[in-house]
């Protein structure tokens, strides 16, 4: 039943936005009924595998201290943009990843893009690199630094 049907929910939908969209009549029943049982079937092999959470305690610290990062930093973007202009030091740079799992790099990706005052623009093919754009930094180096042991380090430990 699970391969005829390998999401049945999605079926459900399916069959029920057709006959919506359609009207209920035996005709349009019988092909929502061939579209919500093929569909599922034959979008089944695009589906992404899972991600692996290893250590799912460390992820809901994770969120804590990320969420706790967000307020602090709209905040200081918020004094950043209330001041003086001359004191902005916008700057792209590149953060060397150590972090291999797709789901780990685009939770760091969404961290860094959620954070007020920094955008992940970019991946480099190879996934070694994310182009991180910081609204102000004095030192990239040493926000690299912070990315990869306050964000990094912990989805890895997550993650892989």
């Amino acid at each position: 039943m699970i391969r005829l049907v390998p999401n049945p929910l999605i079926s459900a939908v399916i069959l029920v936005v057709w006959l919506l969209l359609n009207g209920p009549s035996a005709g349009q029943l019988l092909l929502g009924l061939v579209l919500a049982l093929g569909v599922p079937v034959l979008v089944a092999p695009l589906k992404p595998d899972r991600p692996h959470i290893r250590r799912p305690v460390r992820a809901v610290a994770l969120f804590g201290l990320v969420l706790a990062d967000i307020v602090k930093a709209a905040i200081e973007l918020a004094v950043r943009i209330l001041g003086p202009e001359a004191r902005v030091r916008p700057t792209y740079f590149w953060v060397p990843l150590d972090l291999r799992d797709p789901y780990a790099i685009a939770a760091l990706a969404g961290i860094i893009t959620m954070t007020p005052g920094t955008l992940s623009s970019d991946l480099t093919p190879d996934r070694r690199y994310l182009l991180v754009h910081c609204f102000h930094t004095d030192d990239a180096d040493a926000t690299i630094a912070e990315i990869k042991n306050r964000y990094e380090r912990r989805l890895k430990e997550i993650f892989e």
